[in-house]
């Protein structure tokens, strides 16, 4: 893995990662750590001022109060780590890793002057047919995406909607625990600003059309990272808390998260995820990148793994939006299954070469001037940007149908999505590489399915702790992954193909969308190799998954906490 070294205030962006990337650190390894020096950790325990008062009665350090997992983050030493483990009241205690942003330019030209702004088509909107809908009259009105990320430009195309009117309703910074002025909104990194504006930008063409998917929606500023790129997981976690904490006051509806980190636990027991989870369970539609280190199998990252979220991939045009035909899912998409045997992504979206604004002096601009295809244009890749698109399709699914519940929205956009098809009628990718196949902004809106989506799935008892749940897919003994009681999924890791498929909404999904049903995990599965599917149903047939990582007390956050969760890998251009 090579890092761009050409501006050292910008080393964490790795040119080849196109997604904003999590990355877990904790400062010590084993045995370094002396007895009075002190490290971050993340204490949960049975509520928040439970384990406030048993971490200030060790006399440690409080820097977050992290209300929507019932933890805090501290400043402890090795001593107090000890005392606190050891106590009834503390649930897990996790290493408070740094997370990093990662943006990849996508090719070289392009120039970056300083001349007048004008508009640019970016074409991903007709795509995926969000231009149709603008043309209903249907354009995110009403409807607040919380952008989670390094903050946002106050450009006039992500600041305002078509109309004129400001549309970002509040500024807050996790990293300082505060709330700021609207005034006060800026980007240093750049990422944030890309990612939102593909979402929402209201820039209009000459030819009328919006480059944003969602040009009407509020936007609201939850930033978590610096100007670098950085920040940590209990960032991260008191960034969600706010946006659950102020859902009523702000109508926020969606929650985007561009980022992924490579899991290291169950989903159930990594802190971001039991975060993502609460704020699902408080009825906001939480899209997520599927992450960057694809086309292998089992890459989806955290927090995607979530089974309840919408888990989006990453599709490219291959540079001829007009043209469909050589259309292909983008190589470096992360694929599933995840480890507890659920299908990811659920969809996939535009990702490639994707044209967003950002700031000419953000940490982005400087370091790659050129990437800009014309002023403050910059040009991106990745299931990052994926995202985004996603969430501007439920904002135009929400104004239309505000009344749907998370689950029903998920569905609606599922059950719409296109799949890939070769010329005989077969799936030209996996259903681990593709979900239901590329979204359909206007499909979705006019979609009445609505129960098809987290069948089975009780995220009441998940966060309780009192049951978790696995998906269908399931590993045969050469390899390849199926989905138990359905005939034709097969797949193996062979890469992903270049053509010579349509997209299609005319394929059958089997037994009406009987992949996205879920069953009970069973603790008594467990053995040295990784989970054994137990019986019940029609799971009879269980099997041992190859791979080894999770440990046997179900999840991997040793005692030291000095596991890492790797960057994405390199990928190129698409």
């Amino acid at each position: 893995m090579k890092f761009n070294n050409r501006n050292p205030k910008f080393s964490a962006l790795i040119i080849g990662a196109l997604a904003l990337i999590g990355v877990l650190h904790v400062n010590t390894m084993p045995g370094q750590e002396a007895a009075g020096e002190r490290t971050s950790y993340i204490v949960q325990g049975a509520s928040l001022p439970a384990v406030k008062a048993l971490v200030q009665a060790r006399g440690g350090e409080i820097t977050h109060e992290l209300g929507v997992i019932d933890a805090v983050a501290a400043e402890l030493n090795v001593d107090q780590v000890a005392a606190l483990r050891g106590h009834d009241a503390v649930r897990k205690i996790y290493g408070n890793g740094s997370v990093e942003v990662a943006g990849k330019p996508n090719k070289d030209g392009g120039d970056n002057t300083n001349g007048n702004f004008d508009a640019i088509e970016t074409h991903f909107p007709s795509v995926v047919n969000a231009d149709d809908v603008h043309a209903m009259g249907i354009t995110g009105n009403g409807i607040a995406i919380a952008v989670l990320d390094t903050g946002l430009w106050r450009h006039d195309g992500i600041e305002k909607d078509p109309s004129g009117k400001r549309r970002i309703d509040a500024l807050y910074n996790a990293i300082t625990d505060s709330e700021k002025s609207i005034a006060l909104s800026n980007d240093r990194a750049g990422h944030g600003s890309h990612v939102a504006s593909i979402a929402v930008s209201s820039v209009r063409t000459a030819a009328g059309l919006y480059n944003g998917i969602a040009p009407d929606a509020d936007l609201l500023s939850v930033q978590a990272f610096d100007e670098n790129g950085q920040g940590t997981y209990a960032d991260v976690i008191r960034a969600i808390d706010w946006v659950i904490a102020n859902k009523s006051r702000y109508k926020i509806r969606v929650l985007n998260l561009s980022f992924s980190a490579e899991p290291r636990s169950h989903y159930w027991d990594d802190p971001i995820n039991q975060a993502v989870m609460k704020a699902w369970q408080r009825e906001i539609f939480v899209v997520a990148a599927a992450g960057n280190r694809g086309p292998d199998s089992m890459t989806i990252g955290v927090p995607g793994n979530v089974p309840y979220v919408m888990t989006v991939g990453a599709m490219t045009d291959n540079y001829t939006p007009a043209d469909g035909s050589d259309d292909k899912l983008a190589t470096f998409s992360s694929a599933g299954p995840t480890y507890e045997g659920f299908v990811k992504p659920e969809v996939v979206a535009p990702g490639g070469h994707m044209l967003g604004l950002v700031s000419n002096d953000s940490t982005l601009a400087k370091t790659y001037p050129h990437f800009y295809q014309s002023d403050k244009y910059f040009e991106m890749s990745g299931t990052s940007q994926a995202t985004a698109v996603v969430s501007g399709i439920a904002a135009l699914a929400l104004q239309a149908e505000a009344w749907r519940s998370v689950d029903e929205l998920k569905c609606k956009i599922m059950s719409a999505a296109k799949p890939a098809v070769n010329p005989d009628g077969t799936l030209a990718y996996s259903i681990f590489q593709q979900g239901a196949g590329l979204v359909d902004a206007y499909a979705a809106v006019m979609n009445q399915t609505v129960d098809c989506a987290n069948k089975g799935l009780h995220i009441d008892n998940d966060l309780d702790g009192y049951q978790h749940f696995g998906g269908r897919a399931n590993q045969n003994p050469d390899g390849s992954y199926y989905l138990m009681g359905m005939d034709g999924y097969i797949w193996t890791d062979s890469g992903v193909g270049t053509g010579g498929y349509i997209w299609t909404d005319g394929y059958i999904w089997t037994d009406g969308y009987v992949w996205t049903d879920s069953y009970l995990w069973t603790d008594g599965s467990v053995n040295a190799n990784g989970y054994v599917w137990t019986d019940g149903y029609i799971w009879t047939d269980g099997y041992v998954w190859t791979d080894n990582n999770v440990q046997m007390d179900g999840y991997i956050w040793t005692d030291a906490l000095t596991e890492m969760a790797t960057m994405s890998s390199w990928v190129d251009p698409e």
